[in-house]
């Protein structure tokens, strides 16, 4: 994890575990609290487009979605993709793309000889 306490331990699985055992905070069951919000990573495969251009259409007001505080992940709310102007602002995006545009990501994909 990159949040380090101010004692500037990093944390990990066992100190999360102990943590949380102490202060009695239940472990996540998703069927109990389903997920309401996707990270902009997970957005961006849904949608088939790329980071950059989900962050884009957050910057415009297009697609909605907050930081509990700056640097954190996006939370982009599930329902939010299959709005209208969202549906409109990704076919604007897949519109920009060159037809091959296939042929120059595997241009930057790092092939290992004898792999």
């Amino acid at each position: 994890m990159r949040c380090k306490p101010p004692e500037g331990r990093t944390w990990t699985e066992l100190r999360v575990r102990t943590l949380r055992e102490t202060l009695e905070i239940p472990p996540y069951d998703p069927i109990e609290n389903p997920r309401t919000t996707l990270s902009a990573d997970e957005a961006s495969r849904r949608m088939a487009i790329c980071v950059g251009s989900v962050i884009r259409l957050i910057r415009e007001g297009v697609l909605p979605a907050k930081q509990v505080l700056f640097g954190a992940p996006w939370e982009i709310p599930i329902d939010a993709l299959d709005s209208e102007a969202v549906k409109i602002g990704v076919q604007r995006i897949k519109e920009r793309r060159p037809n091959n545009h296939r042929n120059f990501q595997d241009r930057k994909t790092l092939r290992l000889p004898n792999v």
